[in-house]
């Protein structure tokens, strides 16, 4: 068996090049989601894009627009939500998502058309446009951009808003800009994992990094280079045995965290103990 035998094929020599992006671009965002505590946003803003899309189809607008709309929506409503009643966050992202997710798929099931539901459900990356294809490279470089430009300002309201507050930063203006940064990702992701499997890419890579090391910088490359690694093996795997690409890539992610959370000498299970015994 030719391991090296899908790079012979344009399709999936461009599936490895969107899907790098992709998994690089969520796994920055992964990092400030996890120090944040926003974990349960991306799948709330993963599953809130479904009736964005469906309705852009129906005014004929780009589904990207109505993708971002519809989450942007999810995420501004869970915040006024929280703030104008006494529901806790996590609670109210519960019934903000699965109210808009069900909507979605209401109109959907009305809606007359010859957009698949898979496609928007499990991501289609062995099938990427030219026009997605250009797309992901300027929606992911611009949130690249974003983020190391505000990376300082961005980590302190993750880690320490107080201290942001006493520092003067726009704490409100900040976190609505990395929602909106979060729901762009989500646009971007969507075509290549779908709905369903993007909250794993804007969690995984976080949560594997963060077992590995106490420091933001080093948490930042061990997370996208894991992304990016196990986006690479996952599609090279559904190539040779007829798998679903995007289930593929998130199960290899699955792995490589099971392997950091027993091996990771920082805070690995087994590395702990053996600080524990050494200690």
């Amino acid at each position: 068996m030719d391991l090296f035998e899908p790079l012979r094929f344009t399709f999936m020599q461009d599936a490895l090049l969107v899907g790098s992006v992709i998994a690089a671009m969520c796994a920055m965002l992964s990092c400030f989601l996890i120090l944040k505590g926003w974990s349960l946003m991306g799948d709330a803003i993963s599953h809130a894009v479904l009736p964005g899309i469906v309705l852009a189809y129906i005014a004929g607008l780009p589904l990207a627009l109505g993708a971002f709309t519809s989450g942007l929506l999810c995420a501004v409503s869970t915040g006024f939500i929280k703030q104008n009643s006494r529901i806790k966050e996590d609670t109210v992202m519960g019934v903000v998502f699965t109210g808009l997710f069900a909507f979605g798929l209401v109109i959907f099931s009305r809606t007359a058309s010859d957009l698949h539901l898979d496609h928007i459900l499990y991501g289609n990356i062995l099938g990427i446009t030219k026009q997605q294809r250009l797309e992901s490279f300027f929606m992911g470089g611009g949130i690249f951009a974003i983020i190391a430009l505000l990376r300082r300002d961005l980590l302190l309201i993750c880690f320490d808003p107080a201290q942001a507050k006493v520092l003067g930063l726009r704490e409100r203006f900040l976190n609505y800009l990395l929602l909106s940064l979060l729901s762009l990702a989500i646009v971007v992701a969507l075509q290549a994992v779908g709905i369903i499997l993007v909250v794993a890419m804007l969690v995984t890579p976080g949560c594997i990094a963060h077992l590995w090391t106490d420091r933001f910088d080093r948490m930042l490359l061990i997370a996208i280079g894991s992304a990016v690694a196990s986006t690479v093996v996952g599609i090279f795997i559904s190539y040779h045995i007829d798998g679903a690409t995007g289930a593929c890539i998130v199960l290899t992610q699955a792995l490589a965290f099971a392997g950091s959370l027993l091996f990771a000498p920082k805070y690995g299970i087994f590395g702990a103990a053996r600080r524990k015994n050494g200690a």
